[in-house]
């Protein structure tokens, strides 16, 4: 059972939970992305559990009318057992949610993953013919090219920081670089992209400057934030008739995420701690 605390970030433990939290999302103006957690499994038999769960998540999907979507990591589904197991239960997934109507996002992992991530996005945009999206971190040098290469592929791209700790072979480590460079990206990304850019930040100055190029070049746009930070914030932004989805994981998995998240900010840690001693 999931402590008091942790619902402010994970959705419970089961996709009925997760799809409710969505319903009442919806009657905010926020659609919900919905994330069974899990990740680098190394035998076949779990990465084929969770498609098999996915398979189902958008099947219950399909069955409403609710404004939801479903976004999977590679590494959950089979990546690190090999790419003919992440690319056939990735297929399937997309196959049913082409049926259901229920649009995928594929999330980004750490720069080794990148390639055959985009491989795979690039095929399923195209054969589905844009039911399919991809995540793609600014930090990571090489991701100009990557955005070059997926403006040509119908679906949506949602633009991050990047939380993975890289190299700096291939990744840029100071932040004030990689604000600038998400800014240079974002702009690319509106003047190229016809599908919609999706803004997966809540940094209010990106979301900002997001708005910015929006009433410059007219470019269908998303803002994407996780569930539990800034929600006040999520809000206002579904009010002022911006676009709003809220990445909502749920799953029997939700310690590491929860840890994860109070580690991350500041606010997330003195929230938890209220929270545990009534402060």
């Amino acid at each position: 059972m999931i402590p008091p605390i942790a619902n402010n970030f994970v959705a419970g433990e089961t996709a009925d939970s997760a799809v409710s939290h969505v319903e009442s999302l919806n009657h905010d103006g926020i659609a919900g992305i919905l994330n069974l957690l899990g990740e680098h499994y190394s035998n076949r038999q779990e990465a084929d559990a969770d498609a098999d769960a996915y398979v189902s998540l958008v099947r219950q999907l399909g069955a409403t009318n609710l404004d939801g979507c479903v976004s999977v990591k590679p590494s959950q589904i089979g990546l690190d057992v090999s790419d003919t197991a992440f690319r056939e239960n990735l297929d399937r997934i997309v196959d049913a949610a082409a049926d259901d109507d229920v649009f995928v996002w594929v999330d980004m992992e750490d720069y080794t993953t990148t390639d055959v991530t985009l491989d795979a996005v690039d095929d399923l945009g195209h054969r589905t013919d844009g039911n399919v999206g991809v995540c793609v971190q600014a930090n990571l040098k090489r991701t100009p090219d990557d955005l070059a290469r997926l403006a040509d592929v119908p679906g949506k791209v949602r633009l991050v920081k990047g939380a993975y700790n890289e190299p700096a072979s291939v990744a840029h480590k100071q932040k004030s670089k990689v604000d600038e460079v998400y800014r240079d990206l974002l702009e690319y990304m509106f003047t190229e992209f016809d599908d919609g850019v999706a803004v997966g930040s809540h940094d209010p100055s990106m979301i900002a400057h997001a708005r910015d190029m929006h009433d410059q070049y007219g470019t269908p746009y998303e803002v994407q934030m996780l569930m539990g930070v800034r929600d006040d914030a999520q809000r206002d932004l579904a009010d002022a008739d911006i676009e709003m989805w809220q990445y909502v994981p749920y799953g029997d998995k939700w310690f590491q995420y929860f840890y994860r998240r109070v580690r991350e900010r500041k606010e997330n840690a003195l929230f938890a701690l209220r929270a545990v001693t009534g402060l």
